[in-house]
């Protein structure tokens, strides 16, 4: 399974971004997790193809996940974006059947302030 993501990018604070990430086959699961200088990779906000959403506290109401399964996208629409968000966001997805999880390529997201 391939995961390629695109968008990201350099924003002022309170400006929107927005992630697209594509897998090569369906996927149960897909969502980002983001990595900050210093910091452990934290969940972001994840789907699944059933249409259960799960997002993380600290983005609650500023980020929307979104999925079209039928070809195999996930979408994460960031606004109200802060000087906090800014770090390396990962697409990821997981496989039920197999119990696997799959990474996609990092992409930067900076926002000043």
């Amino acid at each position: 399974v391939q995961l390629q993501a695109s968008g990201g990018g350099l924003v002022q604070a309170g400006g929107s971004l927005r992630l697209s990430c594509a897998a090569s086959s369906s996927m149960d699961v897909m969502g980002w997790y983001r990595q900050a200088l210093g910091k452990q990779r934290e969940l972001v906000a994840s789907a699944s193809s059933g249409g259960g959403i799960e997002v993380s506290g600290s983005v609650e109401g500023r980020f929307t996940i979104s999925r079209d399964n039928a070809k195999n996208m996930a979408y994460l629409q960031m606004n109200s974006l802060k000087p906090e968000d800014t770090g390396i966001y990962y697409c990821y997805s997981y496989r039920g059947t197999t119990w696997a999880t799959y990474w996609g390529r990092g992409t930067q997201v900076t926002v000043s302030s």
